[in-house]
């Protein structure tokens, strides 16, 4: 799969949103990323479904929607509406996750699972093949700009050989801590979508911001 660079909307200027969105539909990115949490799954709370509408309004490219929140089987058919291209729900947040990606994909979305750090990614041995993205986090999610975790590259592979060993194709998807100065090793270790929010809207050049990641 070729390397597709989703900017994350959690760092963009809220004051002027619309400015950030047009700057994303303009640059060589390739996705909208947008966080969606509800301050009890992660310990913040970033938007709800107003600003998102508002987003699908103005967004050209893809709406890759990654949902931080409990019970996230109540919003499917909101997100669904909203024009949510990928829906990404957490394996923490699911205690029936075969149920919710059928849930997904019942409403025309594609289909994508999000690991914390601390889960092992053998737990997605049962449904890895039900998949169209794995959300590996490499930071503790609830905040944009944290350090990156080191122990991801080695997540990624272990990602990598689940997928193969099950003969399917799945995006191996990196959230949290994403720069220049690690992309060309997460793409080493098997990664083909890269998150990046405080790297590419705090830059001088978001556009070159952009291209950088890509290498």
């Amino acid at each position: 799969m070729s390397l597709l660079i989703a900017p994350s909307l959690l760092a963009a200027d809220f004051a002027n949103l619309e400015r950030e969105i047009t700057l994303i539909n303009k640059s060589d990115a390739d996705w909208f990323h947008i966080d969606v949490m509800d301050g009890v799954f992660v310990p913040n709370i970033s938007f709800g479904m107003p600003v998102i509408k508002a987003i699908q309004k103005h967004a050209t490219k893809p709406l890759d929607v990654h949902l931080m929140i409990v019970d996230p089987d109540r919003y499917v058919s909101t997100f669904a509406s909203f024009g949510a291209t990928i829906l990404t729900v957490h394996y923490e947040a699911c205690t029936h996750l075969n149920r919710s990606i059928d849930n997904i994909k019942s409403k025309g979305m594609k289909a994508g699972v999000a690991l914390n750090p601390h889960t092992p990614v053998h737990l997605l041995e049962d449904c890895i093949k039900d998949l169209d993205l794995v959300c590996l986090m490499s930071v503790n999610p609830g905040f944009g700009g944290q350090k990156f975790i080191e122990n991801t590259y080695e997540k990624i592979k272990a990602l990598k050989a689940l997928i193969t060993a099950k003969n399917t194709t799945c995006h191996i998807e990196i959230d949290g801590g994403v720069t220049d100065v690690n992309a060309s090793e997460l793409v080493a270790c098997g990664a083909d979508v890269l998150v990046a929010g405080s790297y590419v809207f705090s830059a001088p050049d978001p556009h070159e911001s952009i291209r950088k990641l890509r290498g």
